[in-house]
């Protein structure tokens, strides 16, 4: 990947300082919210002793004790858990619901970078601390990787820019603002997705993994290998006739799915380690038991009532309406790519790949059948590209227009875009598939926050905003969306008030 033109990073630099901005706006709304109202919950300090207690459990008298008090206030609802989980480990069975990338990432930093600051404030305020900075940075560099992948799947630096400005100020921002995982799983989902489509596969499995231990539903990530993998064996049997290299093709893709799905097995084996083992039959739980214990499922469905249809009841009727914007702009968003490129979608891309194949040959042949050398290739290329410049910053940002010219480079950079755009078919696939899980299984409120980092809401908000009839009524609309749920948020959730 050629790096960007000097327009493209002043894109970036602006996606940068948006993103910053946002987390400093969210901040400030959560410290002034906390002082004007009165929190509905105030357990938030309370810290009773680990079970497994050790040296940094008791901490002496520190040196400000209100401001380790006033930050420790920000531990609310699953803040509670992970900081917890940092502190004392996984020390009950509910507690397994949280992965361990967010709580090691809290462990690390404070008992490194911020280790200086356990006297001053006391250990649980570094935590707390230690998280909000993981969360707030995280998801910084999260907005910068969302913006280098819209450059590419959208080929429109202006239309990637909206959708980042908008991914920075998205209705769930204050859980990207607060201790929980929804950062670090946006940053390495957007991230390997990023590294997937510019062709570093092993970068994508590390990040998709790393996903998989922020949030459960990284394992989806998965899916993207699957339909990578799905074409490269279609090519392998049908256009190169290589058996071989299709068995190759499989084996490969099954053992990174593997490696994207194994760090939840092996968080799921660790609990059933220390839950089941060493126990009698009496003493073991109900899911020890099971043909395949999962203790993710049970905790799930035990502890916090998620089942298909379990949550359709009247009395959560506010709750379905509170999550039925996220939920409309995911359908719309499903209906745009749908309708915008049926035959790639009903194709699951086939045949916009074979398509863009032939494009591809048919340049090669033009090359081949002008007989032009490399230096001569070269010196039309120069030519070319000093004609159009306006189209040479354009190609800069990875973005290459069909042209059926016999030049190199041009040439070069059509023969590594081939894969580029069918794979907002797996995107979206995604996003539909979380949408309905959302929906029909889980707690329905929680939508606005499990969608929030799926590329595809942002891709399509930012390309009605630019429609010359409705641009602006669908601006001010996504808009004051947003900036609602920013507000609303920042006022009930740091308070404990129910949000979403």
């Amino acid at each position: 990947m050629r790096p960007f033109t000097k327009p493209m990073s002043n894109h970036q630099a602006l996606v940068l300082k948006s993103a910053v901005f946002s987390r400093f706006l969210l901040l400030s709304l959560i410290i002034l919210w906390r002082t004007l109202v009165d929190p509905y919950d105030t357990s938030a300090p309370l810290n009773p002793p680990c079970l497994s207690s050790s040296a940094d459990d008791h901490q002496d008298a520190v040196l400000f004790p209100r401001i380790g008090v006033a930050i420790e206030t920000g531990i609310v609802w699953d803040s509670v858990y992970f900081v917890r989980i940092a502190q004392c480990g996984y020390e009950y069975e509910q507690s397994f619901a949280f992965l361990p990338l967010l709580p090691l990432f809290i462990a690390f930093i404070s008992r490194t970078v911020f280790a200086p600051l356990v006297p001053v404030i006391g250990l649980r305020a570094v935590l707390a601390l230690s998280g909000y900075v993981v969360s707030n940075v995280a998801f910084v560099l999260s907005a910068i990787y969302f913006f280098r992948l819209s450059v590419i799947m959208l080929k429109d630096p202006q239309a990637a820019l909206r959708a980042s400005i908008l991914f920075c100020f998205n209705p769930a921002s204050i859980f990207y603002s607060s201790i929980y995982s929804e950062s670090l799983y946006a940053l390495f989902s957007l991230g390997g997705l990023y590294h997937l489509v510019a062709g570093a596969n092993t970068i994508a499995v590390l990040w998709f993994a790393l996903s998989g231990c922020a949030r459960s539903n990284g394992v989806l990530n998965a899916g993207y290998f699957c339909f990578q993998t799905m074409h490269q064996a279609y090519e392998a049997i049908f256009v190169k006739k290589h058996a071989c290299l299709a068995v190759q093709v499989l084996f490969i893709g099954a053992l990174r799915c593997m490696c994207i799905f194994s760090p939840f097995f092996a968080f799921q084996a660790y609990g059933y380690y220390n839950m089941c083992c060493g126990r009698s039959l009496d003493e073991m739980r109900p899911w020890c038991k099971a043909k395949i214990p999962l203790l993710y499922n049970y905790i799930q469905s035990h502890y916090w009532g998620v089942g298909f249809l379990r949550y359709f009841q009247v009395k959560q009727l506010p709750n379905f309406l509170l999550a039925s914007p996220i939920l409309s702009l995911s359908l719309c968003s499903l209906l745009h790519f749908v309708r915008s490129q049926p035959e790639t979608f009903f194709s699951l891309g086939f045949r916009a790949s074979n398509e863009e194949r032939k494009s591809v040959t048919s340049i090669s042949s033009l090359k081949s059948g002008l007989g032009l050398n490399s230096a001569r290739l070269k010196e039309m290329s120069k030519t070319k590209l000093q004609e159009n410049q306006n189209l040479r910053l354009r190609k800069e940002t990875l973005l290459v227009e069909d042209d059926h010219t016999a030049v190199h480079e041009e040439f070069s950079l059509l023969e590594k875009r081939g894969q580029l755009y069918y794979y907002i078919v797996p995107c979206t696939l995604h996003l539909g598939f979380m949408a309905a899980t959302a929906f029909f299984v889980m707690h329905v409120q929680v939508a606005t926050r499990f969608l929030s980092a799926s590329p595809p809401l942002y891709w399509f908000a930012s390309s009605r905003m630019a429609s010359p009839l409705t641009g602006r009524r669908w601006a001010y609309v996504i808009w004051a969306y947003s900036l609602a749920y920013i507000l609303l948020g920042s006022l009930l959730f740091p308070n404990f008030y129910p949000f979403t």
